[in-house]
């Protein structure tokens, strides 16, 4: 049964991802020829040159033809010149993508598993002063703007106290890693991670160091959200009559909040918690420029006040991907909390 489920919504994801990548071309021809020629620059010469560029490319071609040129060569890994990184996209996106994904890594789990916890115990102790405290905290961080959010603990922690500083890892073993290539193999892209595998523990310690306000910053201003909508599907499970029931009939607490409430008021929570994962994988535009990490959002930034058309149409494209295995991946655990799901 589970298998037939995921089957359907793998193939409905295939017609998905199809309508994605023809929205995403159809924004990319909005541009004249000559400015999409600029994803073909490389070299100053070529840019004294475009409609010899556009005749070669084929730019003023019809659209069908255009399309499935564009997705034979995105499906090969050519995405264009990044004029940001001054490199091709596909290896700047190998570059920038796992400083995002190193962040999201640590928070992302902080923040689901945090979230579920305060939702439940808030729901349960429903007008008590832990209940009033985690709405408090909800509100502060949800309202809060993330850039001054992320001000505020850069100029306490690493202004006042002068401990995590920001960046990706310290000056010093920046140095050594630049300097000693055969030592510092980069596995992964991810410090914390390749530290281990090299052999270099003290270089995991000092990048997470540098991950602790990032996190902080991240974990503090979405966990509210995830928080307060778990509180209120505890809340509204808590009040149905099954729970009455069990309750009249003596069964203990955990049962029934634990077992049963928090396992229907879960539905709405894998849905918010899947979109703010899918969310993050595109990075965050203000924790990466405050904490001075080179990810994807800070990527994201300088592409689009630089009009770096071939970045802006990848980042596009890999966020519908993500989406679409995100939206898969809730369909799946729907199926796995309530079975009836799969009838549907």
């Amino acid at each position: 049964m589970m298998t037939a489920f995921i089957t359907r919504r793998l193939i409905f994801l295939i017609f998905v991802l199809f309508g994605v990548s023809v929205l995403i071309f159809g924004i990319l021809m909005s541009f004249s020829p000559e400015r999409r020629a600029a994803a073909y620059v490389t070299t100053p010469q070529q840019a004294k040159d475009i409609p010899r560029l556009v005749k070669q490319y084929g730019l003023d071609d019809p659209f069908y033809v255009q399309y499935f040129r564009w997705t034979k060569e995105v499906a090969s890994g050519n995405l264009g010149w990044s004029l940001v990184a001054v490199q091709p996209v596909w290896n700047a996106f190998l570059m920038y993508f796992p400083i995002t994904l190193e962040l999201n890594l640590f928070a992302s789990p902080i923040v689901i598993l945090l979230g579920i916890w305060l939702g439940t115990q808030s729901g349960i102790r429903r007008d008590t002063w832990f209940d009033h405290s985690t709405r408090v905290f909800a509100i502060i961080g949800w309202s809060l703007p993330t850039f001054l959010f992320a001000l505020i603990l850069l100029m306490v922690f690493y202004g006042y106290f002068q401990l995590f500083p920001p960046g990706i890892i310290g000056d010093q073993w920046s140095m050594f890693i630049v300097d000693n290539p055969d030592k510092f193999t980069r596995y992964t892209g991810m410090y914390t991670l390749d530290g281990l595998l090299n052999g270099k523990p003290e270089i995991t310690l000092n990048a997470l160091k540098h991950l602790i306000m990032p996190v902080l910053t991240q974990v503090i201003v979405v966990v509210a959200l995830l928080m307060r909508v778990m509180r209120s599907g505890m809340i509204e499970e808590i009040s149905k009559d099954y729970i009455m029931t069990a309750r009249a009939k003596g069964a203990d607490k955990k049962t029934m909040y634990i077992k049963h409430a928090q396992k229907n008021a879960l539905i709405p929570v894998i849905t918010v918690a899947g979109q703010l994962v899918g969310l993050s994988m595109e990075g965050s535009i203000a924790v990466e420029v405050v904490f001075n990490r080179q990810g994807m959002g800070w990527w994201v930034a300088e592409s689009a006040t630089q009009l770096d058309m071939p970045v802006l149409m990848c980042l596009c494209l890999f966020m519908g991907v993500v989406f679409v295995i995100t939206n898969l991946t809730i369909d799946i655990l729907y199926a796995t909390i309530d079975p009836r799901i799969r009838l549907e």
